[in-house]
């Protein structure tokens, strides 16, 4: 996951950045970071926790510049610690950059191998940093020529941010893993950059439209530029962003969130009903699957499940005399909603089956008659490696469980999955037909807008998303690794 916002030419970059940042919240709690720029040099603050903890008052004013980009950091590649924090800001002989990055890179081993065969000293575990080595190694003279050929070396997923004293770049990769968007505040004289449009609506910046898959955004005082550097490559967005992880109220390539996961839900309903009397979700990311599920079907929504939202990131875990407490530290049922009843629960996926096993019994000790469990995607069978921390393959509890032996160790009354092409079809079908996005079988249409300079941004061809990355349940990696990814260990004493 992990989340990256910028913004330039605005005079409280800092604070908007930070506004960002907490909009995009959601995609990394363990440690945030923002790099400023004057128009000379960088400024950089990081630390471990959320935003609101990182960034007091006193610290943003020590932030100066009109420009500046902000990280949240989800670990996968590398740990959790204040040396893997983003934005990572260096100076080098051509001058100083910053770089935040989303995604994971699925040679970074090996690009780290050859780095440090060369005499680079790397001083975090994390993939993004090999990004920064190729920049300063580069022989290209622009900062975006010497970003392009960086990233010509590294495979995988990025959506990648960076900093300059006079400029700011942002580049997807050509698959198109993760999300990037183009927003500009009003009067046109500043752009924001985001993981998800939602942010903007924080900030007051009007949304443009979705940096392309295998595009690159060059913005500074004078214009907003764009290319296309690296060879073109079959779209593989992440399907599991319209599943669980974008904020509902983000569009993301032309598709809402929102409507996806009601239509996942009324996919689920119809594909595997069941007679019941109330439905209720996993909070927060299975509600709008729920409300889906509820009109298909018929049966009342509620909220049987109520969520706390101030769960710290450690605590005191008391003796096990209080049966379920890390669960009910999240989650805790509603009795007047639950009893006597034939309940659904709707949920966005299992990994390891532990925590849904808690659910249902919870439920059935608060006094439900059946749980039935639905799960508005297919099976985890499979890691990922392209920016999602999931375990390894032998704890992925559908990777050597049938449907009906996962069934019966949650103890559900029933179980059942969203099949793979029925949940490529409730995502398609959620695609919103505005900014010149085609709707499916409709041909790509053409898009433009003002740049704030009197000039167009550049024409960019909205294809139809013919294909989504799946590999987490098929097992279909779009880019292949060998070997495969292996985690890092901390090579120096983290004090």
């Amino acid at each position: 996951m992990c989340g990256v916002f910028g913004i330039f030419n605005h005079p409280e970059a800092a604070n908007l950045t930070y506004l960002g940042l907490h909009a995009l919240q959601h995609r990394g709690q363990e440690s945030a970071g923002i790099a400023t720029s004057d128009g000379q040099q960088l400024s950089l603050h990081r630390g471990m926790g959320h935003v609101i903890d990182v960034f007091p008052p006193e610290q943003l004013a020590r932030l100066k510049g009109d420009n500046a980009i902000g990280h949240v950091r989800y670990s996968t590649a590398g740990g959790s610690m204040l040396k893997n924090a983003q934005p990572i800001a260096v100076e080098y002989s051509r001058g100083s950059i910053a770089i935040g990055h989303n995604g994971n890179l699925t040679n970074a081993d090996s690009v780290r191998e050859n780095l440090e065969a060369r005499g680079s000293i790397f001083q975090s575990t994390s993939d993004t940093e090999a990004i920064v080595h190729l920049v300063a190694m580069s022989r290209q003279r622009s900062p975006e020529d010497r970003l392009a050929d960086a990233l010509s070396h590294v495979k995988g997923a990025y959506s990648i941010l960076c900093l300059t004293p006079t400029s700011m770049i942002a580049a997807r990769d050509p698959m198109g893993f993760r999300p990037l968007s183009i927003g500009r505040m009003p009067g046109g004289g500043a752009y924001a950059i985001s993981s998800e449009p939602s942010s903007f609506d924080l900030i007051g910046a009007e949304f443009v439209r979705d940096i392309e898959p295998g595009e690159m955004v060059v913005i500074t005082h004078n214009e907003l530029r764009s290319a296309f550097p690296f060879a073109p490559a079959k779209r593989s967005m992440c399907i599991f962003e319209y599943v669980y992880f974008a904020r509902p109220d983000s569009t993301l390539d032309g598709i809402s969130v929102y409507e996806a996961r009601k239509n996942l839900g009324r996919k689920l309903s119809e594909v595997h009903p069941v007679d019941a009397d109330v439905v209720i979700p996993v909070p927060d990311s299975g509600v709008p699957a729920t409300i889906g599920f509820s009109e298909a079907s018929g049966i009342r929504f509620e909220l049987g499940l109520m969520r706390s939202h101030y769960v710290g990131r450690t605590f005191i875990e008391p003796q096990q005399s209080i049966r379920h407490f890390g669960v009910r530290l999240k989650l805790n049922p509603i009795s007047s909603v639950l009893r006597g009843k034939r309940v659904v629960v709707v949920d966005d996926s299992i990994v390891r089956g532990t925590t849904s096993r808690k659910i249902v019994k919870m439920l059935r000790a608060a006094g439900a008659r059946e749980v039935h469990l639905r799960i508005s995607s297919p099976p985890t069978k499979w890691p990922c490696y392209y920016g999602i921390d999931t375990p390894t393959r032998a704890e992925l509890i559908a990777s050597s469980h049938s449907v009906e032996e996962i069934n019966q160790y949650i103890t559900s009354d029933s179980l059942a999955y969203l099949p793979l092409e029925a949940m490529h079809e409730a995502v398609v079908a959620a695609r919103a037909n505005a900014n010149g996005v085609a709707k499916p079988g409709e041909p790509a249409a053409l898009h433009a807008h003002e740049n704030g300079h009197g000039r167009s941004l550049p024409m960019i061809q909205t294809a139809p998303l013919e294909s989504f990355c799946h590999a987490c349940w098929t097992g279909e990696y779009p880019v292949e690794f060998s070997p495969p990814p292996k985690a890092r260990q901390m090579r120096l004493l983290d004090i």
